[in-house]
């Protein structure tokens, strides 16, 4: 597998306070990678970083020719909103130029009920918001994906559900996921490689070499509880 992502020595300062400090990782052609830490050390502000949001020191080097797609932590809508699902598609449909997905096709790939297009965007579950996201997401056919926490504020299963359409639209469209998550086992049953961020450490490695007791520790700055032999 090429190399998608190179990230080499990156440090960024908010308001002159760091927040990371010399990260370094790839990331290859179709790998899953998983963002983890505790609050406030910085992932979102990478995810910033790697879209070219915020100003940073060091490298970030995207394979020639890659697009992008990302889909935010939080969407604040309008409760008096009544833009539909399919309007909000075709709106970035129109802002990307072209792209080989319409709505209809948008909508059938993350699982979300077609007749669910003609809904207003506020009448939405949480679930199919996300899922509608990540339908804007996929709009002009990216092959990197980012997800800063995806299942943010959804039910247990339906995080798995999230999960699952994920994988199966990696496998379809051969695309690199990169998502922030805290949900440890999730982690650790979809991820390639993990990125581990906070003030105490910096790590990059597969998941049976940083989710282990000693890293988590220094991580979280705590003793984490975590099950993860259950899918081994």
């Amino acid at each position: 597998m090429d190399t998608v992502l190179s990230v080499n020595d990156l440090s960024i300062a908010l308001g002159g306070t760091p927040i990371l400090k010399n990260l370094s990782f790839e990331i290859k052609r179709g790998e899953t990678a998983a963002v983890i830490g505790p609050n406030g050390a910085g992932k979102t502000v990478l995810f910033r970083a790697l879209i070219g949001t915020v100003l940073y020191e060091g490298k970030i080097v995207w394979a020639s020719g890659v697009k992008i797609g990302y889909v935010p932590q939080r969407f604040d809508l309008d409760r008096n909103l009544s833009l539909t699902v399919r309007d909000f598609l075709k709106i970035k449909i129109k802002a990307v130029g072209s792209s080989s997905l319409g709505p209809e096709k948008a909508a059938e790939l993350v699982h979300l009920p077609v007749r669910r297009l003609s809904y207003p965007l506020n009448r939405l579950s949480g679930g199919e918001l996300q899922r509608a996201l990540i339908a804007a997401a996929l709009i002009g056919d990216p092959g990197v994906l980012l997800f800063d926490e995806p299942t943010a504020g959804i039910d247990l299963p339906g995080e798995e559900q999230i999960y699952q359409t994920l994988h199966h639209i990696q496998d379809e469209r051969n695309l690199t996921l990169i998502f922030i998550s805290h949900d440890l086992n999730l982690v650790y049953r979809y991820a390639d490689k993990v990125v581990c961020l906070s003030p105490a450490i910096s790590c990059f490695g597969a998941p049976r070499e940083i989710l282990v007791s000693d890293v988590l520790d220094k991580l979280y700055g705590a003793k984490v509880l975590h099950h993860l032999h259950q899918h081994e």
